[in-house]
């Protein structure tokens, strides 16, 4: 989702529209509507694990090992409630302290409304874990927020800053993620794929959404100096 530009990456005043606004829109769409699509999955299933989730988990139990596990949990950790609101929080002091405020409105909204949307939706489906799960064991599997939050900050930063790196990295953490939390049983493949899917859709649109507003704002601004 990268376009190839001369100019600074996304200044705060430039008024012209980002040309990956209108792919941002159609991917943020499609992940929404697949979300949705996955959760009427779930839900006509009474929550029960779909064949493939068991297959994985089955997969996940046949490579327990001391060493992998640990491994897991790094991930688990750092990817958990502290680590994320460490993250967004550090994240949006650094773009306020060079000056770019839309990148900080962009990275707290996005981590904010990802949160929102997850936490409640995780509590009112109620979904059981994995029996043997050696993390979380209470009825909030779907989606999994640990790979919604892993993933929106990957996109977004990824969005904002421009560097085929981050893509790159941000792809490596979110996999992660997602292996991580079904090795140690903590979710259903389904959870961490609805957690994928609700990251790209809020990430995108919300970074679209940010553009909209800043260059709105940034052509009310070159207008009234005109």
């Amino acid at each position: 989702m990268e376009a190839p530009t001369d100019e600074p990456a996304l200044l705060p005043d430039r008024p012209r529209v980002d040309a990956r606004r209108p792919l941002a829109l159609i991917v943020g769409v499609v992940a929404a509507v697949l979300f949705v699509a996955l959760r009427l999955a779930v839900d006509l299933d009474g929550g029960a694990p779909l064949a493939f989730d068991v297959w994985w988990d089955d997969a996940m139990a046949a490579l327990a090992n001391p060493v992998l596990v640990i491994t897991a949990w790094i991930p688990a950790t750092v990817g958990g409630t502290i680590g994320m609101i460490a993250i967004g929080v550090s994240t949006t002091i650094v773009f306020l302290l060079v000056k770019r405020p839309w990148d900080a409105l962009n990275v707290a909204s996005a981590i904010a409304l990802v949160v929102l949307i997850g936490a409640p939706l995780a509590a009112v489906i109620a979904r059981a874990r994995p029996s043997d799960s050696l993390a979380e064991t209470q009825a909030t599997s779907f989606p999994s927020g640990h790979t919604a939050v892993a993933t929106t900050i990957a996109v977004t930063l990824a969005l904002i800053l421009r560097r085929g790196w981050i893509w790159a990295a941000g792809v490596v953490w979110v996999l992660l993620m997602m292996w991580s939390r079904t090795y140690l049983h903590a979710h259903w493949l389904s959870d961490v794929t609805a957690g994928l899917l609700e990251g790209v859709a809020v990430s995108t649109l919300v970074w679209a959404l940010i553009d909209v507003w800043r260059v709105r704002r940034a052509q009310r601004v070159v207008g009234d100096e005109g």
